[in-house]
C-alpha cells in the first residue's frame, strides 16, 4: 500500500483527488491538506510514501514546501502538480530534488501511474515538460561555454565582478558613479545574456570563469 499525503488549497479539487486515489487498491489518502505549513507540521506523524503537492499554494508554495521536506527527510518522494508549463518553475522544482513534475491537465490514471513510479524512486515528467527541461540543460551548457568578453560589455564584466565580491547595487554603483537602478538594469541585461536567473548564479558564473580573480577597472 502506498501512503500518500495531498495538499492544495483548492477544496473542491483535494476532495476529488482524494477520492479518486482512494479508489486504488494499493493507494491510500492518509492525510488531505490545505497547505504547504499543514504538510510540514504532520510530516512525521503520517510519514507517507509519497507526497503530492499543489505547487501555487498560498504562504509556503509547493516548491518551497518540497525544498524543506528533502532537507528534513532526504528521502521522501515528491510528486508536484501544477497548471502552468512555465520553465522556471519547473527548473526550481527539479533543483529542490522533486521526482515528480505533472500537470493538473493529466489524466487520472497518468497521475496514479505518477504516483507509483515515484514511490518506486523513478522520475515522471509530464510529456509537454520534457522539452522544456531539455531546453534549459542546453541554455546552461551553452552558458558555461561562453567567454564573458564575448557576451558581455566591459562595465557588465566590471558588475559581475563586484556581484562576485558580494557587493550591493548601492556598494557597486558607488564604486562606478552611476546609480543602484542603473546597476540593477545592468544585472538584469547579463542574466539575460547569460541564461541565470539570480545573483547568486551570476556570481557563480563569474567564479567559473574567472571573473573573481580581476580587479574591476576604476571608473
Amino acid at each position: 500500500m502506498i501512503r500518500v499525503v495531498l495538499a492544495d488549497d483548492h477544496h473542491l479539487f483535494r476532495e476529488g483527488l482524494t477520492r479518486l486515489l482512494d479508489d486504488e487498491a494499493d493507494i491510500e489518502v492518509v492525510a488531505s491538506l490545505r497547505s504547504g505549513e499543514e504538510v510540514l507540521a504532520s510530516f512525521a506523524t503520517y510519514r507517507p510514501d509519497v507526497v503530492v503537492l499543489d505547487v501555487n499554494m498560498p504562504g509556503i508554495d509547493g516548491i518551497e514546501t518540497a525544498r524543506r521536506l528533502k532537507e528534513a527527510y532526504p528521502n521522501v518522494n515528491i510528486l508536484l502538480l501544477t497548471v502552468s508549463e512555465d520553465r522556471e518553475t519547473l527548473f526550481r522544482a527539479v533543483q529542490v530534488g522533486v521526482r515528480g513534475y505533472l500537470l493538473k491537465s493529466s489524466t487520472s490514471d497518468e497521475l496514479v501511474e505518477a504516483i507509483q513510479r515515484v514511490q518506486r524512486g523513478e522520475a515522471v515528467l509530464s510529456p509537454a515538460m520534457s522539452a522544456k527541461l531539455l531546453d534549459e540543460f542546453v541554455a546552461l551548457t551553452q552558458g558555461k561555454r561562453q567567454r564573458p568578453e564575448d557576451v558581455l560589455t566591459d562595465r557588465e564584466r566590471d558588475i559581475l565582478r563586484y556581484v562576485a565580491q558580494g557587493m550591493s547595487n548601492k556598494e557597486i554603483g558607488a564604486a562606478l558613479a552611476i546609480s543602484p537602478h542603473t546597476v540593477k538594469a545592468h544585472l538584469r541585461h547579463i542574466l539575460d545574456k547569460l541564461g541565470l536567473r539570480s545573483r547568486a548564479q551570476a556570481a557563480a558564473w563569474a567564479e567559473r570563469h574567472g571573473l573573481t580573480g580581476e580587479h574591476p577597472r576604476k571608473a
